[in-house]
């Protein structure tokens, strides 16, 4: 979801062709696979540390009441909501320094992971179930295909200026809807087109995982992934949710 800049090429053994990951790729295939490698092992970290945090404030429910009832609480959930954008400017200045990029990256992913498990708790465990389901089964499924379609020469940088445009939309969309809400339809509605946006964000950052981050930007493609599965999530979350009865 976020792309910061363009990798420098880095010749490529001649005898390592056949493994490449698209046609045209200029440099070896053992260093962009192994900086792939470390994206998703950080990834899964945060998965983990993201349904570890949720599964705590989900269970243990006088957190979740704390939130929902006391001034104190609401102040501190709006805090936690702003925190995740507050820490992404520090980190676009410090994703090349460690551990300071690690740091800020470890804050980013636990106010997330803390603001999930307070949707969750709101939320029946039967939505939360097909919802996580459903998540994993886009994000792999689409994974592979954009893997897929890189190696037969696909491109899908095409992409970038229509999802801007499509993320505009739907901030515009869910402003409009916390100051004039229009019941479960207008929500069932909010919740297809975000997960459609999202799910073509997992293909596009994902074609800039496989062939336009530095290898020195390994923090900044793991939030880009990390923030489509969240958004995702949230957004099947929200139709499920609709249409709960």
């Amino acid at each position: 979801m976020w792309q910061r800049t363009f990798k420098e090429p880095v010749l490529v053994d001649v005898e390592a062709g056949s493994h490449r990951l698209y046609p045209v790729m200029l440099e070896s295939p053992e260093l962009r696979w192994a900086f792939i490698r470390k994206v998703y092992t950080i990834l899964s970290v945060q998965m983990l540390i993201t349904v570890a945090v949720a599964a705590v404030v989900v269970t243990v429910h006088p957190i979740a009441k704390f939130f929902a009832t006391t001034g104190t609480g609401l102040a501190l959930y709006i805090l936690i909501i702003c925190m995740p954008f507050g820490v992404l400017c520090p980190l676009a200045y410090y994703y090349q320094r460690h551990p300071v990029n690690l740091i800020l990256l470890g804050i980013f992913t636990l106010s997330i992971s803390f603001a999930v498990g307070l949707t969750c708790a709101f939320t029946s465990g039967k939505v939360i179930l097909m919802s996580v389901i459903l998540t994993a089964a886009v994000v792999v499924s689409l994974t592979l295909y954009t893997f897929w379609a890189a190696k037969r020469g696909h491109d899908f940088n095409f992409l970038g200026p229509f999802l801007f445009g499509a993320i505009f939309m739907l901030m515009i969309f869910a402003f409009i809807q916390l100051l004039f809400p229009l019941g479960r339809t207008s929500m069932m509605i909010f919740g297809c087109l975000a997960s459609i946006i999202f799910s073509a964000f997992i293909i596009y950052d994902t074609d800039n995982l496989i062939k336009r981050y530095s290898y020195d930007e390994y923090v900044w493609a793991a939030v880009a992934l990390y923030l489509d599965v969240i958004n995702l999530f949230l957004a099947l979350l929200t139709i499920f949710q609709a249409t709960d009865t």
